[in-house]
């Protein structure tokens, strides 16, 4: 058998590495690997749902967003956002922020072209515009600039030959916000260059300590140079039911609705009327949410520090960003050893790119309680005190 070279791109992802792990242990664990939300839609979304799913007419292909659900996008848009979106021509649906990650750059970039992506990123954002036969220029995402691209570091060369770049500010992994000075050389440099700007916004609900977070597309010039990504997954608990929102740039937008249109037959009607309660109702459900989240953050990171792991508080998401301890080769070798003496599975930082090596990220995806088991399990291991015993 013969397949595409396409595949050599691509290795075993490291989500199914760790899979394997876990089921070669026996014992209870600890899962804080994956960003697998455990908090589930309130109530009226729950509703609306299983409403439309005894209907029989809804059973038929979709083709195209209803009209309602592109509305009720538009007016949560500028409801929670203040940024104002033609229905018709700004807004296209996504089956999940990971589907339409996967393929914008097919719609966007041609072979050999060039495409940066942040340093460490989400994995999705290298791999789609790899699967378009991109070249990738990493922008690295220091922790000595809090975790901020410096646009400056470009160099102007490869600037000139790009045609995409994607970026996500409240970020996973680091779990920061970037300031509005960020997004306004953003635009001004995406302008200079010829860039189209992809900005994934899945987490701005997800933010901490009384702090607010925007749209990209509030900044002046910004809907001239790109498009937003959205997500009802871990806002509103809906991380199953695939529900995505591309936003912006009319130009941008209808190219990936054409590429949409011979790849899928669209949003299962009865999740549409799900995402229009979600975003048309109450939205209590979203602080709470938060709330969950935020306390979650504070156990785990006050805990860890109490035994001697010191970690910078995230600012947003649903993720702690972690240095590992002194004493490790790699995270991997770390992840390894916390999984087998604790039974607690984290993410290796080297699976969100080459500025990861050094750090896990832990996603905040269990109860209260099972974080506090987690964090005694880590005590009592003894892998902490790894260094002293060498």
């Amino acid at each position: 058998m013969k397949f595409a070279r396409r595949m050599d791109r691509f290795g075993e992802g490291v989500f199914s590495a760790l899979a394997q792990m876990k089921e070669k242990k026996s014992g209870d664990i600890v899962d804080l690997s994956i960003g697998a939300p455990n908090i589930p839609p309130a109530p009226h979304i729950l509703k609306a749902l299983s409403e439309a799913c005894l209907v029989p007419e809804n059973y038929v292909y979709a083709i195209y967003d209803q009209k309602e659900l592109l509305e009720a996008v538009s007016l949560w848009y500028m409801r929670r956002y203040g940024v104002s979106l033609n229905p018709e021509t700004e807004i296209c649906s996504l089956l999940g922020s990971q589907e339409g990650l996967s393929h914008i750059a097919l719609s966007i970039v041609d072979e050999g072209d060039t495409v940066l992506v942040p340093d460490p990123c989400y994995p999705v954002f290298a791999d789609g515009p790899s699967l378009a036969g991109a070249e990738l220029y990493y922008m690295p995402q220091r922790r000595g600039n809090h975790y901020i691209i410096d646009l400056k570091e470009i160099p102007e060369e490869v600037a000139k030959r790009a045609k995409l770049m994607i970026v996500s500010y409240p970020n996973n992994p680091t779990a920061v916000m970037a300031p509005d000075s960020f997004y306004e050389e953003l635009v001004a440099f995406a302008k200079r260059y010829d860039i189209i700007v992809l900005h994934d916004n899945a987490y701005s609900e997800l933010v901490f300590d009384g702090k607010t977070c925007g749209s990209f597309l509030r900044f002046p010039g910004a809907r001239e140079v790109g498009v937003e990504f959205n997500s009802l997954s871990k806002t509103y608990g809906l991380a199953g039911a695939r529900i995505g929102f591309c936003v912006g740039n009319c130009e941008v937008v209808s190219k990936l609705k054409t590429l949409k249109s011979n790849m899928d037959y669209g949003m299962f009607l009865p999740i549409q009327k799900a995402a229009i309660a979600a975003v048309t109702g109450d939205q209590s459900c979203v602080a709470q949410t938060r709330a969950a989240y935020e306390k979650r953050r504070d156990l785990l990171c006050k805990g860890l520090a109490s035994i001697g792991w010191e970690i910078p508080k995230p600012e947003a998401t649903m993720f702690v960003w972690a240095p590992i301890p002194d004493g490790f080769e790699s995270s991997f070798a770390f992840v390894e050893e916390l999984f087998d003496k604790a039974g607690v599975l984290v993410t290796p930082g080297s699976a969100f790119g080459p500025s990861g090596e050094g750090y896990v990220r832990m996603a905040l995806v269990q109860d209260e309680e099972a974080i506090a088991a987690a964090v005694k399990r880590i005590d009592e291991s003894g892998v902490l005190k790894r260094k002293a015993r060498q």
